[in-house]
């Protein structure tokens, strides 16, 4: 019976990934939140997943360590004290960035500081303190795989070829945590545990629903550059289309097909659309 861990299941990528392995009752899927009870009246109100017994829900804010280490023990109970698939999908891609560059954020160095610290402590640290805590349930496991949710503007040859100047806080954060990946990699790959970091693409979940007339100018702007890297770009993947992939990648993943500490899009490529 599989085990699989995701952080951030409340809603977008991370309520997917719940919905698609909680699909077959042999898994045992387990998601952190920081509103549990939001979340468990959530599902009790979704028709796919309100009868299934194989999802269990704690409750965490990733920020912190005696949460995240209540959480691991709680996973132990479920699991008797074994993991197979741990998803490091929470984080924050905040607004305050999402649309301008180092030019024009200049003008606000307190935000630059006050979001960098924040992003740092969520998508970074977060996710380092995760791994540390789960690794030990992780090398109990069968299958010994963990990921982390990335993105591709946190690639440096894209970000350059195309002029990818946007989102410049949020794209460090998540560089930064792909390294993270690759030195759990290097350390445990002798042991049989796998570490790698995926882009899902550029996925519809609501960010944009509320801008400004303004920042939907940027948007296209953005779209425009993606359009050039990739003509085949038609639009955003939902979730469900973007989870669906992403899954499959996570299937295919090992340390002998080359994955161990690699960075890859949701086709399991370099290719980020």
């Amino acid at each position: 019976m599989p085990s699989y861990l995701i952080t951030g299941v409340a809603r977008g990528i991370g309520y997917e990934f719940v919905r698609q392995y909680s699909a077959d009752p042999q898994n045992t899927v387990i998601g952190i939140v920081r509103n549990k009870a939001a979340t468990d009246a959530k599902i009790a109100a979704d028709a796919d997943l309100t009868s299934r017994t194989n999802i269990h829900i704690l409750e965490a804010d990733i920020t912190s360590y005696p949460a995240l280490q209540a959480a691991a023990a709680a996973t132990a109970e479920i699991t008797g004290g074994a993991l197979d698939v741990l998803i490091g999908n929470a984080g924050i891609v905040p607004l305050f960035d999402n649309f301008d560059s180092f030019r024009t954020l200049a003008a606000d160095p307190e935000g630059i500081t006050k979001w960098m610290r924040e992003l740092n402590e969520v998508n970074v640290l977060g996710n380092i303190h995760l791994f540390n805590l789960f690794t030990p349930l992780l090398l109990k496991g069968t299958l010994k795989k963990a990921l982390v949710i990335s993105t591709g503007l946190a690639d440096p040859e894209l970000t350059n070829n195309f002029d990818i100047s946007n989102a410049p806080l949020y794209s460090a954060s998540k560089a930064a945590v792909n390294m993270v990946v690759s030195k759990f990699n290097a350390e445990y790959k002798q042991d049989g545990l796998l570490f790698f970091s995926m882009s899902p693409g550029m996925v519809d979940v609501g960010l944009f629903d509320n801008i400004t007339e303004e920042q939907k100018s940027k948007v296209g702007g953005m779209v425009a550059k993606f359009m050039k890297y990739a003509p085949h770009f038609t639009g955003p993947l939902t979730p469900e289309q973007s989870v669906t992939l992403m899954r499959g990648v996570i299937e295919r993943a090992s340390i002998e097909g080359g994955m161990g500490g690699a960075f890859v899009s949701q086709h399991g490529n370099g290719v980020w659309l």
